[in-house]
């Protein structure tokens, strides 16, 4: 029996985690990004845990209701791989599919890139394999968007986190509108206008789309505001690695992903829209992962991947992890 999602803590590499967890079977381990939690995975526990498999979403370092450290150095992608593998053998398990979205997908791509003795095959959702380091560093972004790219924006400690933590509910309706493909102007790159804030350049939706309820609206935003005004923090920390990240993987250069993929983006994400489109990025999958399955690209979609496509979404994780061995 696939059962319901149950909720526990792990202690991994010194941090407290919450995970949450339904079905059995081979372990599937399912990564969220910015700004989400593992309520962003609601819709595909009972479909993976009906075909067969164990699946488990952690709230990732210093999200949600997960432990928070300090020091901003604490949130490289080492760390996050680190725990990735570390909570694979918490929960008893030798291997596992990955899958994430977001900052989550370069998690996953990551740690597959540097275990694939325990990653034994690999999905990304919106974000393709940027390697060895993940996510393109502010020296890189800044000359090509500008001092108000959100990216670049965020690496100022203080400044986001107080914006986006004033209020929760609105950061995530703003935010999640405004990055979907419900967003007419949803595949153009974020900018913080000057002297404002990010959510000075999301819209107010005239109504939710129909993805998204109120009551998932105040789920995101009840498990953010334990932290108080650090809501955000934890978060916005993994963008202020991202230079560190490609200093302490530069031994990694070159290295692909040699385990089996997957990746599924929608077309009106911004990601699909900032790489050249779908057949762009998909080509660039498959330079760096030569063992993609498929890339699939969803018309209409914007960046909330999972949530705004979810059976589009179940059906290919599904077909994938079929044909693994």
């Amino acid at each position: 029996m696939a059962g319901t999602v149950q909720h526990t803590f792990f202690a991994v590499n010194g941090v407290r985690l919450h995970v949450a967890e339904q079905g059995q079977g081979p372990l599937v381990v399912l990564l969220h990004g910015f700004p989400e939690s593992w309520y962003s995975w609601r819709h595909q526990f009972g479909p993976l845990a009906a075909a067969g498999y164990r699946v488990v979403a952690p709230d990732q370092r210093g999200y949600a209701r997960s432990e928070q450290p300090e020091p901003v150095e604490a949130y490289t992608l080492l760390h996050l791989a680190g725990d990735v593998v570390g909570l694979v053998d918490a929960l008893g398990a030798e291997q596992v599919v990955l899958v994430g979205h977001d900052w989550g997908a370069f998690v996953a791509w990551v740690t597959a890139m540097l275990r694939p003795d325990v990653v034994r095959a690999v999905a990304g959702l919106s974000v393709p394999p940027v390697l060895p380091g993940g996510m393109s560093p502010p020296s890189i972004t800044r000359k090509r968007f500008g001092d108000g790219f959100y990216q670049v924006a965020f690496q100022e400690p203080g400044v986001a986190d107080t914006a986006l933590a004033r209020d929760p509910e609105t950061t995530f309706r703003r935010i999640l509108f405004g990055g979907s493909g419900d967003n007419p102007s949803g595949i153009n790159p974020w900018i913080v206008p000057e002297g404002g804030t990010l959510l000075d350049f999301m819209p107010e939706p005239a109504q939710l789309p129909e993805w998204l309820t109120q009551e998932d609206i105040e789920a995101f935003a009840g498990d953010y505001v334990r932290h108080g005004e650090r809501a955000f923090t934890g978060g916005l920390n993994w963008y202020r690695n991202t230079e560190r990240n490609w200093e302490l993987l530069a031994a990694f250069r070159g290295r692909r992903i040699e385990v089996p993929a997957l990746y599924i983006a929608g077309d009106r994400d911004m990601v699909v829209g900032m790489s050249g489109g779908g057949d762009s990025i998909v080509k660039r999958v498959e330079q760096a992962a030569p063992k993609l399955r498929r890339g699939v690209i969803l018309p209409g979609c914007g960046h909330w991947t999972q949530q705004e496509r979810p059976d589009d979404v179940n059906r290919g994780l599904v077909e994938f992890l079929a044909q693994l061995p």
